[in-house]
C-alpha cells in the first residue's frame, strides 16, 4: 500500500507529474474500432465527430493473425487523424498474454502523447495496475510525453469482482471500470451465453393463486456486479461504465440494459455496432424534463442550503446533490450536441 504522501509521486524520473483530478469529459459510448481492418479506419475521421471516444481494439475479436497488424492500424489511425474533444483509447491484450508488452511499448512510443487512455482486460487485483502504471511512467520519461495516460480496468474475473475497491485506489491513473459480462460469466461457470442482458430463466415468481397462472418477471444477472463497481468506483471518485452488449438486432433489450446502468451510476457503455451509438446517446443524456426539474432545484437552492417546495415536493441538500449530478452531465452533453443544447434550454 502506498503511503499518502507518495500516492501522487511520478513513478519515473522525467515522467509527468499524476493527475490529482481526471479530466471533465463526456464519455457516453466508448466505440471500438478494429484497427486492422483499413475499411473500418478509413471511416474514423466521420466517425470521431459521432462518438464521445474512439477505442481502438487489439484483444478479444481480434484473430492471432492479426494482432500485429491491429497494433500498427491502430498507430497509423492514431497518427493520421484529428480527434478534438473526442477521446482516443486503446484496448490492449491481457497482461499474461504475448502481445500485452509489444502493445505498450510500441503505442506509447509512437502516439502516447494523443492517447487519453489503455484499457486493461481481464484485471485481477491492484498488482495489474501497479506493474502497468510502472512500466507507463517509464515510457512516459523515455518519450518525454507531456501528460500521464490513464488506465481504464475491465471488470470481467470473479477475482476482479473480489478485489474491485483495491482495483479502484491502486494508482491515481484509475481512469474508471467498465463490466465485461461476457468473459466475468465464464470467469463464475454462470450458464449463459449471452453478452450482456437479462436471461429468462433467471427469474421470480408471483404468489401463487390458487390454480391460477403465476406471473413470471425475469431479473437482471448484472445488477449485484455493476452495483458493486459504481460503490467501489464512486469511492475511489474513478468512473464506472457497462460494457458491451452483444445482441445487435435487439435495440430494445439493449437500451434497456443501458438505461439500468445509467439509473446505477454508470456514466456510459461501450458500443461494438453503429446502431448502439444512438442507443448511448439517447440513454446516457439526461432527459429534457429531469434537466428542467434539476435546474428549478438549483435555482432555488444555489448554495444547496435550507429545504424548499417545488411543484409540491420537497427539497433539500441531498435532492440539491441529485440535481447536481443531473445539471452538470447535461451541460457537458450541451456543449457537444447543439440539438440537446437546445432541448435543456441551458
Amino acid at each position: 500500500m502506498k503511503l499518502p504522501r507518495q500516492f501522487f509521486a511520478s513513478l519515473a524520473i522525467g515522467a509527468p507529474a499524476p493527475l490529482r483530478e481526471l479530466p471533465v469529459r463526456l464519455e457516453r459510448m466508448i466505440h471500438f474500432v478494429p484497427p486492422h481492418n483499413e475499411k473500418v479506419r478509413a471511416k474514423v475521421p466521420e466517425l470521431v465527430r459521432q462518438v464521445d471516444v474512439v477505442l481502438g481494439n487489439l484483444e478479444d475479436a481480434i484473430p492471432v493473425e492479426a494482432k500485429q497488424g491491429a497494433r500498427k492500424g491502430f498507430i497509423e489511425m492514431a497518427k493520421a487523424v484529428d480527434f478534438g474533444a473526442t477521446g482516443l483509447w486503446t484496448r490492449i491484450n491481457a497482461l499474461n498474454s504475448p502481445w500485452a508488452l509489444d502493445d505498450v511499448t510500441e503505442i506509447v512510443g509512437a502516439v502516447g502523447n494523443k492517447l487519453d487512455v489503455i484499457m486493461l482486460p481481464k484485471v485481477d487485483g491492484p498488482w495489474d495496475i501497479h506493474y502497468l502504471d510502472q512500466l507507463l511512467a517509464q515510457l512516459e520519461a523515455r518519450h518525454k510525453l507531456k501528460k500521464p495516460i490513464l488506465i481504464h480496468a475491465i471488470l470481467e474475473t470473479a477475482q476482479g469482482v473480489n478485489n474491485v475497491e483495491a482495483i479502484a485506489t491502486a494508482s491515481p491513473r484509475m481512469h474508471g471500470m467498465s463490466l465485461g459480462p461476457a468473459d466475468l460469466a465464464a470467469s463464475r461457470a454462470m450458464k449463459t451465453t449471452r453478452v450482456g442482458g437479462g436471461h429468462p430463466d433467471y427469474k421470480v415468481l408471483a404468489d401463487a393463486q390458487g390454480d391460477a397462472p403465476r406471473a413470471a418477471f425475469q431479473q437482471d444477472l448484472w445488477h449485484y456486479t455493476i452495483a458493486k463497481m459504481v460503490d467501489a468506483c464512486a469511492t475511489a471518485g474513478i468512473k464506472p461504465f457497462y460494457g458491451p452488449f452483444g445482441d445487435f438486432s435487439d435495440s430494445a433489450a439493449c437500451e434497456t440494459q443501458f438505461r439500468n446502468a445509467f439509473l446505477m451510476g454508470c456514466l456510459g457503455a461501450w458500443s461494438l455496432h453503429p446502431s448502439q451509438i444512438e442507443i448511448a446517446k439517447k440513454v446516457f443524456s439526461p432527459d429534457p424534463g429531469e434537466v428542467a426539474f434539476a435546474k428549478k432545484i438549483v435555482d432555488a437552492m444555489p448554495d444547496g442550503a435550507g429545504a424548499v417546495m417545488i411543484d409540491g415536493k420537497m427539497q433539500d441538500d441531498a435532492t440539491w446533490k441529485q440535481a447536481k449530478v443531473v445539471l452538470d452531465l447535461a451541460k457537458l452533453v450541451a456543449a457537444k450536441d447543439p440539438e440537446m443544447a437546445a432541448r435543456y434550454a441551458l
